[in-house]
């Protein structure tokens, strides 16, 4: 019973990791009063410490990026869960995560100057309202495919409970009938919605893109060599990160059709 209350009070813990990292993560790259962000246009740095500093924050999305997407990988979890209890592996990950993000909040080096600036002020509030949207969609996409699993309190309160875990089935449910990748879409969507463009934030969104790029290949492959021809068949009907406008017509058509008969 102990190590079943532990295994819960961690998974708790754990959710209050990951929840409070994603809530600084958004205000972090929109300079939205964290202590530490991507911008900072009055930094003035020589030649050889701005290559100093693209290079360190290369390095930090790099390993991010490494523990994001290793960590989620079968054949990391299978060699992972000999030495953390399977129903704690999920909340392991969010503090792994959360400890990456960390690392990339405090050694972060702003690059000093501006890449655009608006002026106008309804471009200004539109690009701060798709930053937010692009968060908005994160947040939604995951509960329509259940945050709470997704932030594994489910494994752990089961494993209170004594009961055991069912993985959540495959479904495509709003978004996900319209896009694959909601969440990296929102993600993206609020790292290029920059009012204010500086060198660190352009750096970020570039490596971002080409992280989410590489991290959908993985997600992808393992998706197709579990669920066979059902993803496969999912990945030829819905596009990965930008709606198919004629799809969304023809998705609309259909549904007016089935409320119809």
């Amino acid at each position: 019973m102990f190590r079943r209350v532990a295994i819960f009070i961690y998974g708790v813990a754990a959710y209050g990791v990951g929840f409070s990292a994603l809530l600084y993560t958004i205000a972090f790259i929109g300079g939205y009063g964290a202590p530490t962000q991507l911008d900072d246009p009055s930094a003035s740095l020589s030649a050889a410490q701005t290559i100093v500093a693209v290079l360190v924050n290369l390095g930090l999305v790099l390993l991010f990026g490494l523990q994001h997407s290793g960590m989620a990988r079968p054949a990391f979890k299978r060699w992972w869960t000999q030495y953390v209890p399977t129903e704690a592996e999920r909340s392991t990950y969010l503090v792994a995560t959360g400890a990456a993000l960390a690392v990339m909040f405090a050694f972060w080096q702003p690059i000093g100057g501006v890449v655009w600036s608006i002026d106008s002020t309804p471009i200004r509030y539109g690009l701060h309202a798709a930053y937010f949207a692009g968060w908005a969609i994160v947040f939604l996409a995951s509960f329509l495919i259940d945050h709470f699993d997704l932030f594994g309190l489910p494994q752990v309160w089961l494993c209170l409970r004594g009961k055991p875990y069912q993985h959540v089935p495959f479904c495509t449910p709003m978004l996900y009938s319209h896009l694959r990748h909601p969440i990296y879409a929102g993600v993206l969507l609020a790292s290029w919605s920059a009012p204010s463009m500086g060198p660190s934030r352009l750096l970020f969104a570039l490596a971002m893109t080409a992280y989410v790029l590489k991290a959908i290949r993985w997600e992808e492959r393992d998706l197709v060599a579990h669920l066979g021809e059902r993803y496969t068949a999912y990945q030829s009907r819905v596009a990965m990160l930008l709606p198919r406008f004629g799809q969304l017509g023809r998705s609309e058509s259909e549904a007016q059709r089935r409320k119809a008969g």
